[in-house]
């Protein structure tokens, strides 16, 4: 085979290996509100989930805890609130702030056996809110407390992916509340909480705070406060949480699979007429030796 076919075996080669394998597996950042469902994607997962292994790591655990092993679930605290997907990914139900961490999804030959992927890393961020009170009334103060779960721990400002992740307090309107002589706004970094502090009108019936985490300045999750009034005049009964339906939306689940697709599909616009290219190009290079080879052939024949 001549040096010209040989290049063209390895352009196709090396765009066919591109198409089939765009990236490498890289670490996804999940936030949710606690009480929420979720579902962790598995980016690196096979056409059937017998080889997927899902691990779990908190700061308050010493070690790596298997929640699904080649494919089934162990015998956990959390057993019952865990399950998988079709697609492999890991859903777990009704999420609380213990369930914040690391999650890891691998795929094995078997027990025992070999890994046949790298890691697929999962970052569980949980929001949180509570309150210095449950049974209120106007005139009194109320303190709430917002705080983002996260492991490893996250301080406020910190950046993932080269972004900031931060905690604001939001009225009814969307407009982010700063302190005045009616609330009294105050942070931590490290842990990541901000809290809200105010006294009670009666005309607070049925009024809403709500506490949002951002990441690359787009609101990830979120938790409402509302409070509602009993039917004892100037009583009020202080109701947390009511979840948002801005917490992990569709266009904000997952980023970095989406992201993923878009690359594949862009790449794929453009390699896929290259190598329709590459193929034409060869193809005709193999015509025009085929058809040299009957007159070399003569010509060695007379030279004998």
């Amino acid at each position: 085979m001549s040096d010209n076919n040989h290049l063209c075996l390895l352009g196709l080669i090396f765009l066919s290996s591109l198409l089939t394998g765009v990236s490498g597996v890289d670490d996804a950042h999940v936030f949710i509100s606690s009480g929420e469902d979720v579902r962790l994607s598995c980016n690196n997962a096979l056409h059937d989930c017998t080889s997927t292994t899902w691990n779990y790591n908190r700061f308050s655990h010493s070690t790596t805890v298997e929640l699904i092993a080649l494919g089934r679930k162990k015998d956990t605290e959390r057993h019952e609130r865990l399950s998988l997907g079709s697609d492999c990914s890991l859903n777990i139900r009704n999420i609380s702030t213990e369930d914040s961490g690391s999650y890891s999804c691998q795929q094995w030959t078997g027990v025992g056996g070999e890994r046949l992927r790298p890691d697929a890393g999962v970052y569980l961020h949980v929001l949180h809110v509570s309150s210095s009170q449950t049974e209120i009334s106007a005139g009194l103060s109320v303190t709430l407390f917002c705080q983002l779960y996260s492991y490893p721990r996250v301080s406020c400002g910190d950046s993932v992916d080269s972004e900031r992740i931060d905690l604001f307090w939001v009225n009814q309107a969307g407009v982010k509340l700063r302190s005045d002589s009616r609330y009294q706004i105050s942070s931590s970094s490290d842990p990541c909480i901000i809290s809200l502090n105010t006294t009670l009108l009666n005309e607070d019936h049925n009024r809403e705070w709500r506490c949002e985490v951002t990441h690359r300045d787009q609101v990830k999750s979120s938790v409402t406060y509302t409070v509602k009034s009993s039917a004892e005049a100037g009583s009020t009964t202080a109701v947390i949480p009511v979840h948002s339906t801005h917490s992990q939306d569709p266009s904000t689940t997952n980023t970095h699979t989406t992201k993923v697709i878009v690359s594949i599909v862009e790449f794929a616009v453009f390699a896929a007429p290259t190598v329709i290219l590459l193929q034409i190009i060869c193809t005709r290079r193999a015509g025009r030796k085929d058809s040299q080879q009957p007159a070399e052939i003569e010509k060695n024949t007379i030279t004998e």
